[in-house]
């Protein structure tokens, strides 16, 4: 059964008992990046090693090299 099957599984399921239906496949993704991410800079903090930024910072220190 797939992610979908289930889910679509779950929410008639919910539906007939009148429950909320459960949230989509994919929904939360980001926000799980982003507390891994937040967990991954708290932890080199309490290292003591500096924190690095993400790729969205390392493009755009490239493209204002001077050439």
């Amino acid at each position: 059964m797939s992610i979908t099957q289930q889910y679509l599984l779950d929410a008639h399921r919910a539906r007939s008992l009148g429950e909320t239906a459960p949230p989509a496949p994919g929904t939360n993704e980001w926000q799980v990046v982003r507390e891994w991410r937040d967990e991954r800079h708290f932890r080199a903090v309490l290292a003591g090693r500096p924190v690095r930024r993400g790729l969205r910072a390392a493009l755009a220190r490239w493209r204002r090299r001077p050439t």
